[in-house]
């Protein structure tokens, strides 16, 4: 059988200037920092450990959920798709996917060049009979998918519920946007997150071994290696609670002390017990997220959860 086709395209996004938008959230009444700023490669490496951890109960709750029930979702999805994932990352969770539903091309969408090809080359050489296209992209605006791909079904995949890192209202504009580069009838199979015992949420980001407070104060290493800042590590403490207004997971970093820091050429003063903010983690009942969706134009096809209702994954349909 004849190779398939593995073809790259790089659609140039703006990516975001890290000194002009570390400085407007430090200079912000309640500081704070964008979560992508995590993930260098210590952090991507501690991630990867957090997602290990006992605690933290939605990594292999999703996988698990994939595994089964993959044949059901291929078939709902049915056959001969192009299949765009959003956020690939390290294509673990798309590999149960692509066995089961056979899609006649995947398009892995990427804002990092570099690590989307790696994964996507790896991915076709293991499936040598997948047209892959990876896309380097800003997937959070609509973008223009592969011209070999235009006549074909659609179905996105974005799981991990990392629609949970989204604002509400940001949320329902990113799920607009896949709706525009989807097109009506498309698919969605997404990943997310429920609402659960206070207990649980908080463990899952605060765990007794430290993961997630290494992780969370590395975001702090990767500012003094990146802009030149001279936080002290050993100064904040690592903090996160779920707050039930909001409905989020919200993690900070705590000052221990009055302290001033340096970032990119700036001073910013920080009281004891001061907080930055470093990210949200939002939580959604069946019944919310599956209003929040239909405001971008999505309606439910079918949904599946683990025996706890810890979690869930939604096929939905563009209207």
């Amino acid at each position: 059988m004849a190779q398939a086709t593995y073809e790259y395209f790089d659609l140039k996004p703006a990516l975001t200037d890290m000194r002009s938008a570390v400085l407007a959230g430090m200079r912000a009444q309640q500081k704070h920092v964008s979560p992508m700023y995590f993930y260098d490669a210590d952090g991507s490496d501690l991630f990867e450990q957090i997602t290990e951890l006992p605690e933290y109960y939605l990594t292999r709750t999703e996988i698990a959920l994939f595994d089964q029930y993959s044949d059901a979702i291929a078939q709902r999805i049915g056959s001969n798709v192009c299949l765009v994932e959003y956020g690939s990352g390290s294509s673990r969770k798309i590999r149960k996917l692509l066995e089961t539903a056979r899609p006649a091309a995947y398009v892995p969408v990427d804002i990092s060049g570099e690590h989307l090809q790696a994964n996507a080359r790896a991915l076709h050489t293991d499936n040598p009979w997948l047209n892959v296209y990876p896309t380097c992209t800003d997937f959070t605006l609509p973008f223009d998918l592969p011209a070999a791909v235009a006549d074909l079904p659609k179905a996105g995949f974005f799981p991990g519920s990392s629609i949970g890192n989204f604002e509400p209202s940001a949320a329902i504009e990113l799920l607009r946007n896949i709706h525009v580069t989807l097109g009506q009838g498309a698919h969605l199979l997404i990943g997310v997150d429920r609402k659960k015992s206070v207990e649980l949420l908080e463990a899952a980001y605060d765990d007794a071994a430290g993961v997630t407070a290494q992780f969370n104060l590395n975001l702090l290493g990767h500012l003094n290696e990146s802009l030149d800042a001279n936080f002290d590590l050993t100064k904040f403490t690592h903090r996160a609670t779920y707050n039930a207004e909001v409905g989020a997971v919200q993690m900070h970093l705590i000052s221990r002390c009055a302290q001033q820091v340096q970032v990119a050429g700036e001073l910013f003063n920080f009281a004891e017990g001061e907080a930055l903010h470093t990210e949200n983690s939002f939580k959604y009942h069946p019944e919310e997220f599956l209003a929040l969706a239909a405001q971008a134009g999505f309606a439910a096809n079918a949904q599946w959860t683990d025996a706890n209702d810890w979690y869930g994954v939604y096929l939905l349909t563009a209207q």
